[in-house]
């Protein structure tokens, strides 16, 4: 099956003109410096890299020095599956093109694993296998074997990552997390190339919007995107619609909460887009958004906007 849809990949932006390395790194603080040119020398060692590449702006920095270091033999991977937002992908595509970065877009199918569906704790690391196990064989198609990697950062590992397992169980290297980087010097290294990413809040694929133990599903993962995206043409920059049945517990970044709370009529439109979604309740959380409170954890503050 991983075959197949290595069979049905794309390429995207192929013929672009080649990135660079930074042209004055002198120009970062000392220490970052140093890791960013402990970044370069890793790549360079590595002779190849397919990068597991999303869009955020880790991602994005190991693919703009993979591709300044290592000219041809550097390229993005994409994977597309319902969990991936519609609006990351197209940003994606338009970040590798701004960057200069060629662009494969794989098809992968999560949702064929039992262990995924299920979303238990460890419905990340099955996410990242299929990832990476139809990575290898694009890296293999493209003679590119041994050269997986991914956008692990030093801020990960004090938290519960079983796709970066999933990674590590599959050969995949993390070059920032081996040059020491932190999301604060990548956030300083996607400004020092200016990337229009530099500042973007992150964003986890759409499977993260359900509680521990909830079934995902196509449809579901449809239903909370359409309900996103209908948000954000109100103007929501930062969101979640965490997936409760027939209620919607929606995530706001604080400036967005704050805009909610104050307009009646913007409540009300954020209740009417909720229910066009096929949502019965709507509910904002008093704590606003934070990552992974989809799953699970202590009782959320509500207020009730709808139904």
């Amino acid at each position: 099956m991983a075959a197949e849809r290595v069979a049905a990949e794309r390429v995207i932006a192929e013929r672009v003109p080649r990135a660079e390395l930074l042209a004055d790194p002198g120009a970062l603080e000392p220490g970052l410096r140093a890791r960013y040119e402990r970044l370069v020398a890793l790549l360079r060692e590595l002779g190849a890299a397919l990068v597991a590449y999303s869009g955020g702006v880790d991602s994005a920095v190991l693919l703009r020095v993979a591709v300044g270091a290592l000219g041809e033999r550097a390229r993005g991977l994409i994977a597309v599956s319902p969990s991936l937002a519609p609006w990351e992908l197209a940003g994606a595509r338009a970040l590798a093109a701004e960057m200069g970065a060629p662009l494969l877009e794989v098809p992968t199918d999560e949702l064929a694993r039992p262990g995924y569906r299920a979303n238990a704790g460890d419905r990340c690391y099955h996410c990242k296998a299929e990832l990476f196990d139809v990575a290898s064989l694009t890296a293999a198609a493209h003679g590119l074997a041994g050269a997986l990697c991914y956008g692990a950062i030093t801020d990960d590992l004090g938290d519960h990552r079983p796709g970066m397992q999933a990674a590590r169980d599959r050969g995949a290297r993390a070059p920032l997390l081996e040059a020491g980087l932190s999301k604060s010097d990548v956030r300083a290294l996607a400004r020092a190339f200016g990337l229009s990413v530099w500042d973007k809040p992150a964003a986890a694929c759409l499977s993260s919007r359900f509680p521990r133990g909830v079934e995902v599903t196509a449809e579901r993962l449809a239903q909370v995107g359409r309900c996103e995206a209908r948000l954000m043409a109100l103007g929501l920059r930062v969101v979640r619609a965490r997936y409760h049945g027939e209620l919607v517990r929606l995530e706001l970044g604080e400036e967005e909460q704050a805009r909610v709370l104050a307009s009646a009529p913007l409540r009300a439109e954020v209740t009417a887009a909720c229910r066009a979604e096929g949502f019965r309740f709507s509910a904002l959380d008093l704590e606003g958004y934070r990552s992974g409170s989809g799953s699970g954890g202590g009782e959320p503050a509500l207020v009730r906007i709808g139904g």
